[in-house]
């Protein structure tokens, strides 16, 4: 039984960190993204492949318990609405709102990364889990090495409107809600059933919005005769895109998603504090982008943090 365990938590964790490192690149990618595409065009792009992408996946695969595509009850149906809003798109929408009004990406990134400071409270209070006294340290020792890593060598610490901090952690506990609903979703539902439903109901917000804000304007300003001008930046966006929607979309929520449903909302979210760490290892290795030492430390204060924050206590 103990053997067993382990190996779960060890595939739990497996997963945490592949899907993290997934995510850890989108931001890089959804930046070279919108260098061509505007943004709800870009997310409209990303989300309708990935659902077409799984709808194929869940048919082919229904008796698979993780990859199987289920109809749902009707009485499950609030949990998957209120999963599609909140995440991806009522989180879309205030992170964009969050860069918006803050003058500084540094202290919105950061603030947008606070959300294992939150999970602990709606986990305990809507799951009734058990928060350790070993969740808390770790959590508060790998978020001290978030503030590190992405305020340490910064040169703008300008606010900006007040209310992008609220924007942001209104962002985060979207996003917190979302993996509360993953947590609450009965266990007969395989986790593509969940991250399909909840991607369709959240594209049924997308869709009228980005026809309302971008839609007519995006089709007329096509100009095919330009095309060849920017085609290598399209095929950078394009192809930035396809990662977002088979990665990212696809493959990082459907490992999130399973990992968290067998380690609880606490844990599983503490490792969203890796994402800056892996995002700052990657502009360092292949865009050259410089890291002090401050922000070395940093990264080993999340290490450090993630290993207290999963260590289990001795009864």
């Amino acid at each position: 039984m103990s053997i067993s365990r382990n190996r779960e938590e060890f595939v739990a964790v497996t997963a945490l960190i592949v899907s993290m490192i997934i995510w850890s690149v989108s931001g890089i990618a959804i930046k070279h993204a919108l260098l061509v595409l505007p943004p709800l065009t870009m997310i409209v792009m990303r989300f309708i492949p990935s659902v077409l992408l799984m709808l194929v996946i869940g048919l082919a695969c229904r008796k698979s318990t993780l990859f199987g595509l289920q109809k749902i009850d009707r009485k499950d149906w609030p949990l998957f609405l209120i999963a599609g809003f909140c995440q991806p798109f009522l989180y879309y929408l205030l992170e964009t709102f969050t860069y918006d009004a803050l003058h500084s990406p540094t202290i919105a990134e950061t603030l947008l990364s606070t959300s294992p400071l939150i999970s602990p409270i709606f986990a305990a209070v809507l799951l009734r889990e058990r928060v350790t006294r070993n969740n808390i340290i770790g959590i508060l020792v790998s978020t001290a090495g978030v503030f590190a890593l992405t305020l340490i060598g910064s040169k703008d610490y300008s606010i900006g409107s007040y209310w992008g901090i609220l924007l942001a952690f209104a962002a985060v506990s979207a996003a917190v809600i979302d993996s509360i609903m993953m947590r609450k979703v009965p266990a007969k539902y395989t986790s593509l059933t969940f991250i399909f439903y909840a991607q369709v109901v959240s594209l049924l917000f997308f869709i009228p919005l980005w026809w309302c804000k971008e839609g007519p304007q995006t089709l007329q300003s096509l100009d095919w005769s330009q095309l060849a001008d920017i085609s290598s930046q399209l095929s950078v966006a394009l192809g930035c895109v396809a990662y977002l929607t088979v990665f990212a979309s696809v493959i990082a929520f459907i490992l999130f998603c399973s990992a968290l449903r067998k380690v609880g909302v606490t844990q599983a979210n503490a490792f969203n504090n890796i994402r800056p760490a892996f995002t700052a290892l990657w502009m360092f290795l292949f865009f050259g982008e410089h890291l002090p030492i401050g922000k070395w430390i940093g990264m080993v204060l999340i290490i450090i943090g993630l290993f207290v924050c999963q260590k289990k206590e001795v009864q």
